[in-house]
């Protein structure tokens, strides 16, 4: 805003006018037909400067002027602003130009009339277009501002919701792996007598496999909001490299064993020896793998099946899809699983809060991917995923 001033300031043309586009396919023959049309009106009668604004690069100015749509024209000056906006602009343009020269001759005659108050005066028009300039600056300030406590206040609500949802969500393992603790104290603590003891090796082995899981879900939760929270306040990047994806998802898949083994569910696997490498961000791509298998843990039956698959889908992109027996997720509620702290009515006394899949979605946005779920009431889920073929630099 600042820059645009200094040049509209600067300027001698009496008619400025401001063309706001966007990046459609169609903005470049938008600007070629706007500039054509100013060239043969101008041809006839009047001078004029065309600033054009992409309002992608400088949104800022585009709440400063309070645009509704693009492509938009604005007649910046002489004052009253006018601002013409739709498919038509040409149209609209060849109208009022007959109209904007006689306001332009308008305040040629009243300049010419105030020059000897001016003189008088010393160079306050000079001052009062400095002095507009600092206005509209401080407006841009106050505007930056703004936006600036806007996102702290949303980055502190947001991480006082995930305190108060971990506060809530940690009382169930926590209280489920209390009680396998004191039950395994009190086996140990009980005398064994000659017959009818109370030691059991399997209920024991069962009770610490059970602290294990409680202890396991704790770390999960705890590490889903500190990168919730990370996330939220800092730059959200990856680091992408060469990656086999098969032999990751199949490390992943060991690591929840205990998981799957809990709920005696059967994991099936399609991962090709052919695979190609995929150009992904380890790590990233492991929290991901880790959120939706431990979803389609979370929602498959016991002895249900959770199957895994990754294709390679086209020449650029790997797709994975993680499936499982579960509920299904409804058609109207698809698109907003995605969605941070989205969640559905039947999980609202689930431990969980929402960002697993928000977070899966800003990964494979960022690896220039797509996520997406395939599902029906009662008939399970597809999750699906795409991730880039890596492609070696030639040096031939």
């Amino acid at each position: 805003m600042e820059a645009l001033s200094k040049q509209l300031n600067s300027s001698d043309a009496p008619l400025q006018l401001l063309l706001f586009v966007d990046k459609r396919p169609t903005a470049s023959e938008r600007i070629r037909q706007i500039r054509t049309c100013l060239k043969e009106l101008a041809e006839h009668e009047g001078d004029y400067e065309l600033q054009v604004v992409d309002v992608g690069e400088q949104p800022h100015l585009a709440e400063h002027f309070k645009l509704v749509a693009t492509p938009s024209l604005i007649k910046i000056h002489p004052e009253p602003r006018q601002t013409l906006a739709g498919s038509n602009l040409v149209a609209q343009l060849k109208e009022w130009w007959s109209r904007w020269q006689r306001s332009v001759e308008e305040v040629s005659v009243s300049q010419r009339s105030a020059e000897v108050a001016r003189f008088s005066q010393g160079d306050e028009s000079i001052q009062s277009v400095a002095h507009s300039a600092e206005l509209i600056q401080l407006s841009d300030e106050i505007f930056r501002l703004q936006r600036e406590k806007e996102e702290l206040q949303a980055q502190l609500q947001f991480k006082d919701q995930l305190i108060a949802m971990l506060a809530h969500d940690l009382r169930n393992p926590l209280t489920a792996l209390s009680i396998a603790l004191e039950t395994l104290e009190q086996l140990k603590q009980t005398p064994k007598p000659e017959t009818g003891s109370r030691f059991n090796p399997e209920l024991m082995t069962q009770l610490l496999r059970h602290a294990r899981t409680q202890t396991k879900a704790i770390d999960r939760m705890i590490t889903d909001i500190l990168q919730a929270a990370r996330d939220k306040s800092a730059e959200f990047r990856i680091q992408p490299r060469e990656l086999d994806l098969g032999r990751l998802c199949l490390e992943v898949i060991d690591r929840l064993q205990e998981q799957f083994q809990a709920k005696s569910q059967r994991i099936k696997t399609d991962i090709p020896s052919d695979l190609p490498k995929v150009y992904a961000d380890r790590e990233r791509v492991k929290q991901v793998l880790v959120n939706l298998l431990d979803n389609a843990i979370k929602y498959t039956p016991e002895q249900g099946t959770i199957a895994i698959a990754i294709l390679h889908r086209t020449t650029q992109k790997v797709q994975v899809s993680i499936c499982d027996d579960g509920p299904g997720v409804p058609p109207e509620n698809q698109k907003s699983i995605f969605e941070e702290q989205f969640r559905l009515k039947r999980d609202e006394a689930k431990d969980g809060y929402g960002i697993g899949l928000a977070l899966c979605k800003r990964v494979v946005r960022a690896h220039y991917g797509q996520i997406w779920v395939d599902s029906a009431p009662h008939q399970g889920s597809c999750f699906h995923f795409t991730l880039p073929v890596f492609r070696p630099i030639s040096l031939l």
